[in-house]
């Protein structure tokens, strides 16, 4: 949406901007307006693009443990289960501030369980949806736990 109105924005400047010297041509040398910059448009593909290192250790399984890159759109890279994986995050929607993103740390102030789910960690950098990620996972507590859960297959199914 912010691109649509960035968009409609810049064609409404450009058009009031060739209209502005015609108005005044009959009414005499009037200096013209400077031109403004326009900011770059991100393409759609750039704006989402899903760029990812997962790196996973500790988890149990020495298959499940390692550096793995997650591209999306399409998918691919060195990920075990690429397409499953970005099938999940296309599924969790965009980061739009509601709430639902997967990568934000457990609020402080939150109740968890408290239950240990094994001492498996992970690293989740790069990009979402073109916005930047730089998250850790681990197994500490029911809220963790959740949300490692909620991220799999990007995550692998540790128990």
């Amino acid at each position: 949406m912010l691109r649509r109105l960035t968009l409609t924005a810049v064609t409404s400047f450009a058009v009031l901007s060739a209209a502005a010297p015609a108005a005044t041509a009959a009414t005499g040398h009037l200096p013209l307006p400077l031109p403004l910059p326009v900011p770059a448009l991100q393409g759609d593909d750039e704006a989402r693009t899903t760029e990812l290192k997962v790196t996973v250790s500790n988890s149990g399984d020495r298959a499940a443990d390692g550096v793995y890159e997650l591209k999306c759109s399409p998918a691919g890279g060195s990920h075990p289960v690429a397409q499953h994986a970005c099938d999940r995050l296309a599924k969790l929607g965009e980061p739009a501030g509601d709430g639902k993103d997967p990568f934000r740390p457990v609020p402080t102030d939150t109740m968890c369980t408290q239950q240990f789910g094994g001492s498996a960690t992970a690293r989740v950098t790069g990009t979402w949806h073109g916005q930047r990620v730089d998250a850790a996972f681990d197994r500490t507590n029911g809220c963790e736990i959740a949300r490692w859960n909620n991220l799999r297959p990007v995550l692998p199914n540790v128990r």
